[in-house]
């Protein structure tokens, strides 16, 4: 029996440098330009789950019929055929695999069936930046990005922001604090929030 595995693409760790200045008297420093997004599509971690919006490239090996490149509907299942709707977001990349190769078997007669399932295109990791910023916004997060990027991608802060008092809100229900005006007099990588796929940053 061949063993197969499927093609997972990894998160790629892109790091941009941010430069900021020290505020001047009587005005609030802003984050610089947003930096822009590579417009390839990112690698995934291993252990990626999928989500609503991916695209994803099925390939049945042999049976050209079947094979389909499909986006992940807003309900979480893609449309293929023979096996009609099948859930694919909360699932990994193997763990869709695994099930679609059962299912396919069914129609299939073919010892050693292989099925790969590829993610050619992430949509389902997003970020969302609320408050007192100057354009509330909610974008992909399509590279290694930290709460500064998401400030800048934002436009900066109004002039009612309290910087001091910055939080992460992840989906875990997590929160994580953020004191831009401290960050900036002594800056310390520990400090420096990396976002992940649902966060949201509130800026009160």
């Amino acid at each position: 029996m061949m063993q197969f595995t499927s093609t997972v693409l990894s998160f790629a760790l892109l790091t941009t440098p941010l430069a900021f200045q020290a505020s001047q008297a009587g005005r609030p420093p802003t984050p610089p330009p947003a930096i822009a997004v590579a417009p390839t599509t990112p690698a995934l971690e291993t252990d990626y789950r999928i989500g609503p919006e991916d695209v994803l490239s099925i390939v049945v090996l042999g049976h050209p019929d079947y094979t389909r490149v499909v986006p992940v509907r807003p309900d979480g299942r893609i449309s293929l055929p023979a096996v009609n709707d099948v859930v694919a977001a909360g699932l990994t990349p193997q763990e869709l695999r695994m099930g679609l190769t059962e299912s396919f078997s069914k129609f299939i007669k073919s010892e050693g069936l292989e099925v790969s399932v590829i993610v050619t295109e992430v949509h389902s990791v997003k970020v969302s930046v609320q408050g007192n910023v100057r354009t509330p916004i909610r974008f992909e997060l399509r590279s290694r990005a930290t709460v500064l990027d998401a400030l800048a991608m934002a436009g900066g802060f109004t002039d009612y922001a309290k910087r001091d008092q910055i939080i992460v809100r992840r989906v875990d229900g997590t929160v994580l604090r953020f004191n831009y005006d401290r960050f900036l007099e002594k800056p310390e990588a520990n400090d420096l929030i990396v976002l992940r796929g649902g966060d949201n940053v509130i800026v009160p």
